[in-house]
C-alpha cells in the first residue's frame, strides 16, 4: 500500500465511491471538490495496486493556531480491517506536528457508531457536550436543527 497526497483529479475517482461506501447513506455532498484543490499537504490517499482504497481529507485550522482538523475519511469496505485508517491518520499526524500543532480535531454523526469507535481506538476523547444519545455526549443542533454531533479531539504532544 502506498500512502500519497491528494491530488485535485482524486475528487474525480472518490465522489462517485462515497455513498457506495457509506453503505448507501447520501454523503457524497459532505465533500465538495475545494478539499481536493486547497488541502493538498494535509490531505492523503492510499493505493493499493494503483486502485485508490482510502482517502483522508484534513487541514490546519486557521482559526485555532494549535489545531488541526480531520473533516472526511473513507476506506474501501473490502480493505477495511487492513490498517488503512491508521496509516492514513498517522500519515496526518505527522503533517500536523510538522506544523507545530498539538490537537486534532474530528466530527461525526451519533448514528456513526462505527466511527465514534474508530476515533476513541484511536485515542481521541470524545468532548462534553450538552445532552446524550444512546450513551454518547453529543453537541445538540452542531451542524443545524436536529444535526447532533459528536466532537472529538486528540492530543498530539
Amino acid at each position: 500500500m502506498e500512502i500519497r497526497n491528494v491530488r485535485s483529479s482524486d475528487y474525480y475517482v472518490i465522489s462517485p465511491l462515497i455513498n457506495e461506501w457509506w453503505g448507501g447513506r447520501q454523503m457524497a455532498d459532505m465533500l465538495p471538490k475545494l478539499f481536493f484543490d486547497h488541502f493538498t499537504t494535509t490531505s492523503f490517499i492510499a493505493e493499493k495496486e494503483g486502485k485508490i482504497i482510502g482517502f483522508l481529507i484534513g487541514f490546519l485550522s486557521q482559526s485555532y493556531p494549535d489545531a488541526a482538523y480531520i473533516h472526511f475519511v473513507g476506506i474501501d469496505p473490502r480493505h477495511r480491517k487492513n490498517n488503512v485508517g491508521k496509516q492514513l491518520y498517522h500519515e496526518f499526524f505527522k503533517v500536523v506536528k510538522k506544523n507545530g500543532r498539538k490537537v486534532a480535531r474530528a466530527v461525526t454523526s451519533p448514528v456513526n457508531k462505527t466511527s465514534i469507535a474508530y476515533h476513541t481506538k484511536m485515542g481521541f476523547h470524545i468532548e462534553h457536550g450538552d445532552k446524550e444519545v444512546d450513551g454518547v455526549s453529543v453537541f445538540s443542533n452542531y451542524d443545524g436543527p436536529n444535526h447532533d454531533r459528536v466532537l472529538f479531539v486528540k492530543r498530539l504532544d
